[in-house]
């Protein structure tokens, strides 16, 4: 049986819409809802809510209470993913990579940042497909600090969201 920790921590990919006030806002975590779309073969996912934030609310302090998150789960778990708004999934991937890397590697355990363009209760979303990627790579990457989005796994250091593309990309690309 595989483990996979999930760690939320809101962004896009789990806003919901609010008919009474009109906004998409972060008001929990709605990830058990898009596990039950998914059949997960021998896969066990426990998922810690850590924070509801729009990443753009993210401070350095949210940032190391996820590294904290990360480092109690490594020697837990096959695979960590992370739930993460995508305006600043490259800073907190950046950060894993520098307080962590050597730790990933020795420990054997891969961590894959994702979010979503798009709120997954939005049509043509891409939230339900990156997080189905996360779930693969989590399993197939080497252990290290990886960006998983529309049909690629990128991995940390120089990680960029291209906003022009609207995807992820590395520096020099």
């Amino acid at each position: 049986m595989r483990t996979i920790e999930l760690i939320t921590t809101g962004g896009t990919i789990e806003k919901t819409y609010d008919e009474r006030s009109g906004e998409l806002a972060n008001r929990g975590s709605i990830v058990s809802r898009m596990l039950s779309r998914l059949r997960l073969e021998n896969t066990r996912v426990h998922i810690r809510e850590l924070m509801s934030k729009d990443s753009l609310l993210m401070t350095d302090d949210d940032r190391n209470i996820i590294v904290r998150a990360v480092r109690s789960a490594c020697d837990m778990s096959d695979g960590i993913i992370i739930l993460h708004g995508t305006d600043t999934l490259s800073i907190t991937g950046e950060l894993l990579h520098l307080e962590l890397g050597a730790d990933l590697e020795h420990l054997g355990c891969a961590v894959v940042l994702t979010g979503a363009m798009r709120p997954y209760e939005m049509k043509r979303s891409d939230a339900l497909q990156n997080l189905t990627e996360a779930l693969i790579a989590s399993s197939c990457v080497a252990p290290g600090v990886w960006c998983a989005a529309h049909g690629r796994v990128l991995k940390f250091p120089g990680v960029t969201k291209n906003r022009e593309t609207g995807t992820f990309v590395i520096d020099d690309e």
